[in-house]
């Protein structure tokens, strides 16, 4: 398949009007635009073509949990997200028990890399039990735990080593020992935390290089005592943002565009079951959830995840001001390099695997191909 004339959203961040050739479920060539020619080809003089999306912070959605612990809710993520354009995703978990965690990688583990359900399951953020019960959010305080290495090991061996991200509060006892052992296996990533500049600081200073959810579940920062945020603009490799409008105002989007740069900010959506479902009583982490117009809370208001998929949180960091190449860099590269995954994904780098997207000039998709298999 050759994708002929379209606006290219190349490696280096630009766009430029060029041809990019799929094969085998591959990038197999990016060339100048008219220059490339074959018996299959898509005219896309009118449109952009950007890599797939890389959601590495999602729950789940259209009615299904990836701690459901069940293929078929695996399944339903896959086909939803992929529709979407979504290509790649790590399931994230909740805080739960060292059981259950392992039921759900158990479920988990058969989707790994596999193709033909749609986005592609990469592996899995584990988004607790080790954070600071004083932020929990929306997770349970009753699976909420200090830092335990050994528990850590084995859900990863268990996992096939498919655990990219360990999420965790760096001032609870045991984090920073824990945040030097796991930083040697996979990504560590800052959240749910009451953590001073200093603790932060030092938790970075370990081998931590990610923030979670960038001012959510955290001390909001202070000219005085810039917290977690202040920290992270030190030192962190990449943040987080749900640019859904809800959890944050359009004007810190557009700010942390602006202090940390393009390419640290990694776009997420954060959402659990009720993204792609009408308004109505869900569920996540066992606890109960409502969802009106987009916006999903606890009984008490607390907001829990959000209900909107990755690709229109990325259209709407593009409405609220953030240039079309930050924001698709947001989206696609810099998630995929902070979960270990730009090697295969996060680009149109020839080599690499054919997760493409034709947009329209609204920024949806109108065609879709995940490993070179057209899906839409």
């Amino acid at each position: 398949m050759i994708l002929k004339n379209g606006i290219v959203f190349t490696d280096a961040g630009k766009f430029a009007r060029l041809d990019v050739q799929l094969q085998n479920g591959r990038i197999a060539r990016v060339a100048p635009a008219g220059s490339l020619e074959g018996d299959e080809t898509l005219d896309a003089a009118d449109a952009y073509i950007t890599p797939g999306f890389v959601d590495i912070h999602i729950h789940g959605s259209k009615g299904a949990d990836f701690c459901d612990a069940d293929g078929a809710a695996v399944e339903t993520m896959c086909e939803y997200l992929g529709s979407q354009g979504v290509t790649s995703f790590c399931g994230t978990t909740m805080a739960f028990d060292e059981e259950i965690l392992s039921g759900v990688i158990d479920a988990a583990k058969p989707y790994f890399e596999k193709e033909g359900c749609g986005a592609v399951l990469r592996g899995i953020n584990m988004e607790g039990p080790f954070i600071n019960k004083a932020k929990k959010g929306a997770q349970a305080e009753k699976y909420v735990m200090t830092p335990d290495i050994g528990m850590f090991d084995r859900l990863f061996d268990r996992a096939g080593g498919r655990i990219r991200l360990v999420d965790l509060a760096p001032e609870v006892d045991g984090a920073v020992p824990f945040i030097r052992h796991a930083s040697e296996k996979c990504t560590v990533s800052i959240a749910h935390t009451c953590a001073t500049y200093e603790q932060a600081k030092a938790g970075f200073a370990a081998g931590a290089s990610h923030v979670t959810h960038l001012f959510n579940a955290m001390p909001p920062f202070a000219h005085r005592d810039p917290g977690v945020v202040g920290a992270a603009s030190d030192d962190a490799a990449h943040v987080e943002m749900i640019s859904d409008g809800i959890h944050l105002h359009p004007a810190v989007v557009r700010s942390v565009f602006r202090w940390f740069g393009a390419e640290r900010v990694c776009l997420i959506s954060d959402s659990m079951r009720a993204a792609g479902m009408p308004n109505g009583v869900y569920s996540l982490g066992g606890q109960t959830v409502y969802m009106t117009d987009g916006k999903a809370t606890l009984e008490d208001g607390t907001i829990a995840g959000s209900a909107t998929c990755l690709a229109e949180c990325f259209r709407r960091a593009v409405s609220f001001g953030v240039p079309l190449e930050d924001a698709l860099a947001a989206a696609t590269a810099n998630p995929a390099r902070a979960a270990g995954l730009y090697g295969e994904v996060g680009s149109l780098t020839p080599g690499k695997r054919a997760d493409v997207l034709v947009l329209d000039r609204s920024l949806h998709p109108v065609h879709i191909f995940i490993g070179g298999r057209k899906t839409k």
